[in-house]
């Protein structure tokens, strides 16, 4: 096998087990979502300035989920692309987008379906195929198709877009952007099971 093709190898097994990993965890505590700035690192714990500038203290699980998310843009979403799109509801019905994710083939599925989401209050997440993809003044609309129904959302041209990669832990350090699926633990700390970081100037949406 090539080095290519290894890596590639390689790569498909990471994000698969991206996918796998919540399944393993539903018969645990009720996890918790967490949006901040990695504040500081006192080994084996992360120190988490989270959005509403609370202090949170989190290990890493031995068996961690991490992805980086790499700036995007418009032009990358293709008709065909499995995404997760934030929204918000307008005033006349229809969905606006926050932010767009664009999935790599092997986390095709995640999560699919349209369902509430806690970045804004009414804000949901729809995780779907794209059906169409359509120009509008000021970005574009979205076709999305998922299991249980189909939804239009707009998004505006200045939405983020990011791409998952896969990430280590030598993407998570100080002044790192994140949002991190936790399991609080019984000495009141929590155990981050899925951490996804921004770089480069990329950040999950706070």
């Amino acid at each position: 096998m090539s080095r290519t093709l290894l890596a590639r190898s390689l790569r498909m097994i990471g994000f698969a087990a991206i996918v796998a990993a919540p399944m393993a965890w539903a018969q645990d505590a009720p996890p918790i979502r967490v949006r901040g700035t990695i504040e500081r690192v006192e080994d084996p714990v992360y120190v988490i300035k989270a959005r509403d500038g609370a202090e949170l203290r989190l290990t890493v699980a031995a068996k961690p989920s991490i992805a980086t998310l790499v700036k995007a843009s418009l032009a990358d979403i293709k008709q065909g692309s499995f995404v997760g799109v934030t929204s918000m509801p307008q005033p006349d019905g229809s969905l606006s987008a926050l932010e767009v994710h664009i999935f790599p083939e092997a986390m095709r599925g995640t999560g699919e379906g349209h369902y509430p989401w806690d970045l804004r209050p009414q804000s949901t997440m729809t995780n779907a195929n794209v059906e169409q993809v359509g120009a509008t003044a000021d970005g574009r609309t979205l076709t999305l198709k998922y299991k249980d129904g189909d939804k239009k959302i707009l998004v505006p041209a200045d939405t983020p877009i990011v791409i998952y990669e896969l990430g280590d832990r030598a993407d998570l350090k100080p002044g790192a952007k994140v949002f991190i699926v936790a399991v609080k633990q019984p000495d009141g700390t929590f155990e981050g099971r899925a951490w996804r970081v921004g770089r480069d100037g990329a950040a999950p949406a706070f």
